[in-house]
């Protein structure tokens, strides 16, 4: 188990759990103003996952996102677009099973002369079964995310949850850290990491949270007990 996946708890944004508005402006003051509490939680490494946005705002959003994170000593990841987590100097991406592959990410990390930046860059990927799980671990991913395990609506269209079992037979089988994604909640953290799950990857139980800070801290204790 590699030794440099120091957190649990992977938060993954999503700025319109925070507010009905969409007007850029106003969702990213609460944005900036929820992840802090939740920086202030204990977070410990955040993935910026706003896909509607266009690649400048996306930018824009990511080096606030940069500046922040290191103020609180946490890591950055950049959902799929390698190119905006090289030029914020973002810690890790986080890959899709459409983005390019992490032994292609590797290769460009390397080749980009950011050579003390290269050694400690780490990469995420999203899986679905076990047969991406091992397939993301053999092209290099430092840890996985496997979801979605419990029913969530954000993920109807892709069918039925995974469930534990599933989970389950992947932890069995890959060696760097599994992260439990898809209607996680807190009351379901031990089974979770009875069912072998390094930690867990959460969106709504705590962007949605009314005390964002206090959830947070909740949420690391349970997966650190």
């Amino acid at each position: 188990m590699r030794n440099d996946i120091d957190f649990r708890l992977y938060l993954v944004t999503n700025r319109k759990h925070l507010v009905k508005t969409s007007h850029f402006s106003l969702l990213t003051s609460h944005f900036f103003t929820a992840v802090r509490e939740a920086l202030k939680g204990g977070a410990k490494a955040i993935q910026l996952r706003e896909k509607d946005l266009d690649t400048r705002k996306l930018l824009r959003l990511a080096y606030k996102m940069r500046g922040l994170t290191k103020k609180y000593k946490a890591r950055l990841f950049i959902n799929d677009r390698l190119d905006v987590a090289l030029a914020v100097k973002a810690d890790g991406v986080h890959l899709t099973q459409n983005s390019i592959p992490a032994d292609a990410v590797r290769k460009v990390v390397h080749a980009s002369r950011l050579t003390l930046h290269a050694s400690r860059f780490l990469i995420g990927v999203s899986t679905h079964s076990l047969k991406e799980a091992l397939d993301a671990e053999e092209k290099g991913a430092d840890f996985i995310t496997i979801g979605p395990v419990y029913r969530t609506p954000s993920k109807l269209k892709y069918g039925a949850p995974l469930g534990v079992d599933t989970l389950k037979a992947v932890t069995k089988k890959i060696k760097i850290p599994v992260f439990a994604i898809g209607g996680v909640k807190i009351n379901k953290l031990k089974e979770l990491k009875n069912a072998g799950a390094y930690g867990a990857a959460i969106i709504s139980e705590v962007f949605g949270a009314e005390d964002i800070k206090g959830k947070t801290s909740e949420i690391i204790k349970a997966l650190e007990r």
